[in-house]
This record gives C-alpha cells, structure tokens and sequence, in this order.
C-alpha cells in the first residue's frame, strides 16, 4: 500500500489504495468497477450471507444513469435488459392527461429494469475482472492507523486496506461511524407496492412506448405496457401514516395487500381494470419507502459515503439508482487524481452535494402531493397543465437532470481549504 504510480490520465502520482467497498447491492459494485478503472484495488463486503439474485423490485435508470455505466463499460449490456422509457406521462386518476414529458431527443432514453437484472450483469461483471464479493461480513467498526484502515465484522474476521467506503444504503453502519450523530433515514409516509397484470393496455402504453403516473382520488399509481405485450407493470404509492416493519407487511399477505390496492383505485382508471386481474403472486411490498435528509459529514479520516448512505432521494425522483452510480463514478475520478485522500474526499463532495440535494429537494415536493388530500389533489389537476407550459418544460426540468454527464478523462482539481459542496466549487479542469 505504500508503493506509487503514475495515473496514465492526468501524469498525477499518487500512492496505491486498496480500497474496501462495503455494500453488494448496485452502488458497490459500481465504485468496485470504477475503482479499478482508475488503478485502484477494491474489494467487496456484503453483510447478507448470499447473493441477492431475483431479489428486489423495478426502477428506471435515467439517461445520466445510463451514462455513469457506460463509464464503466456496461453500456452494452444494460442496453440488453429492460426496456426503453417512452413519454411519460401525468394523468388525473381517470385517464385524462395532464401534462407530458416527451424527453430530450439528443438524449438517450432512459431504461426501465428490475433490480435483479441489473445486479446480475454487475456481479457478472465482478466476477470477469477479478474483484471479489465477500458475503456474511456485517460491518461492526473500523480502527484506523497511519498507514490503513482495518474493518471489523460481526463472523471476528477483520480486513485492511488504505480507504473504506460506505455503499451500505440507507441504514449505513459506515455514516455512523463516521459520524455517530448522522442523522438516519426518514419514512415518506408512504409504502410501495408492485406487481404484475395481464390487462393489456390500449395505444402505445399497451405497446411499452410510454409510462402514466396517475395521481388517484385515494393514492397514487404507475403504469406501463410490457415491452413484449404480454401485460402491464405497475405499482402503487399507498399512504400510510406509521411505518410498518417487513415482518408485519408478511404477515397481512399478498392477497390482502392487493385488495386494499383495489378499494383505493376503486374509482381510478385504468388502475380499477389493471387491478382486478392482477396476480398477487408478483407482488412486491416495500414497507419504508425512505429518503435521507441532509447528512453533514460524507466522510471522516479513511472513510467516506456514496449512493443510498448518504443521498437517498424519494422514489419520486426517479433517480435513486442513476444518482448512486454516478456518485460512484466520481468518487473514483477523485481519488484516482488526488494523492491525499482527505483531498479527494473534499473534491468528490465538493462535485456531488449541491447536486443530489437540489434533485432530492424537488423530490419532496412531489411526494407531499401523492400523499396529500383531496383537496391538494384537485389542485395538481389544476396547475399541472399550467406548470408545463412555464417553468416545468423538459427542456428546464429534465436537461439538468438527465443532461448530467462524467467526462472520466478530464481531471479532478483540489478544492480550496475548508470549501465543501454546500458552496457547490468546481473541481474539473480541462
């Protein structure tokens, strides 16, 4: 660990890291793989005890998503899975459209994928590079010294390396070791259920070319036609005033979890049509449905946080994965061209913080109207429309979002003493 090199990308030398990546599920992977692109050694701690294949529901992957893996060299077989996302589009609960987004056309489109597709070609990706997963190391502490950080798990195995790296989600063991007052997710109010139905769409949605949004008299619902024609996707965002712990979802049961869907979208269409032949055994029922509020410390010493442990957006974003990917990404940028890791620290969060809190700050505003009332309701009917034709066109809402992309080979410059992301400094350079 002490050895050094020359980065062939930037001529910066820098001392050799092994980095110890704690977390298998989508964001580990990642800063494993781009770690190593960027000559750094990493290996993978996973606290379950097997490997989470067919686990897991659906998300999109936004075109700045897809971008952060193309870095990595998946881009190929992303593009293999999934489908591609068409216009979305916002509806009344009754099928009336009331706003559109069409995309950008210089864009790729984004990507629709269950989590376990997703996680296959990244483990098979491991697996083709030689970077090891290591499953049933729950992370209990750390002890730095001055030359590593050795990581302790609950099996009284141990592991050293130069850096550790939190990729743990939402209840991080690594943000409380660095920072034992870290806040902890907070519940949305809402629980997520989706699944599957035989219901074939009419038009293009039957045809997988768009995905509905639809903001019901009693709970919100998503939709889309299944690529292939063989149904419909869908889910829905229940509101639920006290969060449930999974082993109490289990036990009302799939059956039962269904109907309560069917009473709230009762008189809510196409959800009512799609609902009643749906098949309870596809369900999926996510019980917290969590973001993470601002976390004031990213890193500490050898430590330091990316994707879900330290900026989890609502759901509503649509760039929980897209957003951990590219953290990943950059991460691993930072460190490859500042030799000082507390500087590539400063650097990558100096890059990230304004960014993800002003995508997880629009967020919020959306998840308060799909828990809101009748009342907030029928005034989104009212706005939406408005809305689109101002300040919520694509080109003003999606372009800083969707429009984000990693230039790996442009360089990473220090940011100045005491500089974090909360002035939002530039770090790159030509």
């Amino acid at each position: 660990m002490s050895a050094t090199s020359t980065e062939g990308n930037t001529g910066t030398t820098r001392t050799t890291r092994k980095a110890l990546v704690v977390g298998g599920g989508i964001a580990g992977p990642v800063t494993a793989l781009a770690l190593r692109r960027a000559g750094i050694e990493a290996e993978v701690f996973e606290a379950y005890r097997t490997s989470a294949e067919g686990i897991g529901g659906t998300f999109m992957i936004a075109p700045n998503g897809l971008g952060a893996l193309a870095t990595v060299g998946l881009e190929a077989e992303v593009g293999r899975i999934g489908q591609p996302v068409g216009p979305m589009v916002i509806e009344d609960g009754k099928g009336r459209v009331l706003a559109e987004f069409s995309g950008l056309a210089d864009l790729p489109r984004g990507r629709l994928m269950r989590r376990a597709e997703l996680y296959e070609v990244l483990q098979q990706r491991l697996r083709e590079s030689g970077i090891e997963v290591r499953y049933g190391k729950r992370l209990v502490g750390a002890e730095e010294g001055p030359d590593g950080i050795t990581a302790r798990f609950a099996d009284g195995t141990t592991a050293t390396g130069d850096l550790l790296i939190g990729a743990d989600g939402t209840g991080s063991t690594v943000r409380t070791l660095i920072d034992p007052a870290a806040p902890a997710a907070e519940y949305t109010g809402l629980l997520g259920i989706g699944g599957y139905s035989p219901y074939r769409l009419p038009g293009r949605a039957g045809r997988g070319e768009s995905v509905h949004f639809a903001n019901g008299a009693r709970a919100f619902f998503g939709y889309w036609g299944l690529a292939d024609g063989s149904g419909t996707a869908w889910f829905s965002n229940i509101p639920q005033p006290e969060p449930l712990g999974l082993e109490q979802v289990r036990a009302v049961g799939q059956e039962e979890w269904l109907r309560r869907c069917r009473d709230l979208h009762a008189d809510d269409l196409p959800a009512r049509e799609v609902l009643r032949v749906a098949d309870a055994t596809t369900m999926e029922v996510f019980p917290r449905l969590e973001i993470m509020p601002s976390v004031p410390h990213w890193y500490r010493g050898r430590m330091v946080l990316v994707g879900d442990s330290v900026h989890a957006p609502s759901n509503s974003s649509g760039q929980g994965v897209s957003l951990a990917v590219e953290s990943a990404v950059e991460l691993a940028r930072c460190l490859r061209d500042l030799p000082d890791h507390t500087a590539a620290f400063a650097a990558y969060e100096a890059m990230r913080r304004p960014r993800v809190r002003k995508i997880a700050a629009d967020a919020a505003r959306t998840n308060s109207q799909k828990s809101s009332g009748p009342v907030g309701r029928m005034l989104f009917k009212v706005i939406a429309p408005i809305a689109m034709r101002t300040f919520m066109s694509p080109e003003k809402t999606l372009r800083p979002v969707h429009g984000y992309r990693i230039d790996w080979d442009r360089r990473v410059l220090p940011v100045a003493p005491g500089t974090t992301g909360r002035q939002g400094r530039a770090v790159t350079a030509a």
